[in-house]
C-alpha cells in the first residue's frame, strides 16, 4: 500500500496499533452519540476519532427523522399556546419549555450553546436536544424516539449515557436539571382512511446521572491519547473484520 492510498477499517483493525495520538493543544469534541460508540467498542472509537474511520453503514432509513420534524412541530403548536399535548398531559411532569427560539438553537447542534468543558482532558461535549419540560425553575430533557413495535426492554440500557449527557451540558450550561429526563415513544398501532397513522405514545422516565457521563468524557478523552485498543470480542464490527482477515 502506498502513502496516497486510503486505508479504510480493514486495513486497520488487526495490525498491531501504531503510536498515533491526538495532540494535547487539540481540542477533542464529543457528542452523546460518540461516547455511546466508546461505550461499545472503545476500537471502533479510536479509529473514528484518531483516524477518521467509521464504521460501515447502510443506507440510513429517512422516516425516522421526518418522524422527528413533524413531532417537533406538532409540540410547538401546544408550546405557543401553553399547553400540553393531551396524550402526554398528566403522565409526564412539568409543562413544555416555551421559548422556541432558544430551542431551536438547542435542536441544532452546529448552532446550540449547550455544552460541557473538561478542562482537565481537554474534551467538550456537545450535542442537540429534541425538546425540553421545566418543572420549578429545572429543566428536564424530553427525547423522541420511533419504533415498529411495542417496547419490550428497559431503554435505559442504550439511552443511559445520551441522558446523562444532555443533563450534563444542561447543567454546565447553567440550567439546573432535576436527574431525570423522558424518553417518548411512538410506535404504530394501525392504518386508517386518507393515509393516517394511528400510534401508540408511550412516555418512559430515566433518571439521570451527570457525573456518570463526567466520568465518561474523561476515559473517552484518556483513550483517545493511547495507542490503539485491542479488538473487541464483543463488537460486531470488530469480529468481522477479523473474519474476512482469516478468509
Amino acid at each position: 500500500m502506498t502513502d496516497g492510498e486510503q486505508r479504510t477499517l480493514w486495513d486497520f483493525m488487526d495490525e498491531p496499533a501504531p503510536n498515533t495520538k491526538i495532540p494535547k493543544k487539540n481540542k477533542i469534541r464529543l457528542s452523546p452519540s460518540a461516547l455511546n460508540l466508546f461505550l461499545d467498542c472503545p476500537r471502533c472509537f479510536w479509529l473514528e476519532k484518531n483516524k477518521g474511520i467509521k464504521r460501515p453503514r447502510g443506507i440510513f432509513p429517512s422516516l425516522p427523522s421526518g418522524m422527528d420534524s413533524v413531532i417537533k412541530t406538532y409540540f410547538d403548536t401546544f408550546r405557543v399556546k401553553g399547553d400540553m399535548p393531551p396524550e402526554i398531559k398528566g403522565r409526564v411532569r412539568g409543562e413544555l419549555f416555551s421559548d422556541i427560539p432558544i430551542l431551536d438553537k438547542w435542536r441544532n447542534w452546529r448552532k446550540s450553546d449547550l455544552c460541557y468543558e473538561d478542562r482537565e482532558s481537554n474534551a467538550i461535549l456537545v450535542g442537540a436536544l429534541d425538546d425540553c419540560l421545566i418543572e420549578d425553575g429545572f429543566y428536564i430533557p424530553l427525547d423522541y424516539k420511533t419504533r415498529g413495535y411495542k417496547l419490550k426492554e428497559n431503554p435505559a440500557r442504550y439511552y443511559q449515557n445520551q441522558l446523562d449527557c444532555y443533563c450534563l451540558m444542561l447543567e454546565h450550561s447553567g440550567f439546573g436539571t432535576k436527574g431525570l429526563a423522558y424518553l417518548l415513544y411512538y410506535w404504530p398501532e394501525q392504518v386508517e382512511q386518507n393515509g393516517i397513522v394511528r400510534f401508540h405514545v408511550e412516555p418512559i422516565k430515566i433518571e439521570t446521572n451527570i457525573e456518570s457521563a463526567k466520568k465518561t468524557i474523561k476515559n473517552a478523552a484518556k483513550l483517545l491519547s493511547l495507542t490503539m485498543p485491542k479488538s473487541n470480542p464483543d463488537c460486531e464490527y470488530c469480529n468481522l473484520v477479523t473474519k474476512r482477515k482469516n478468509e
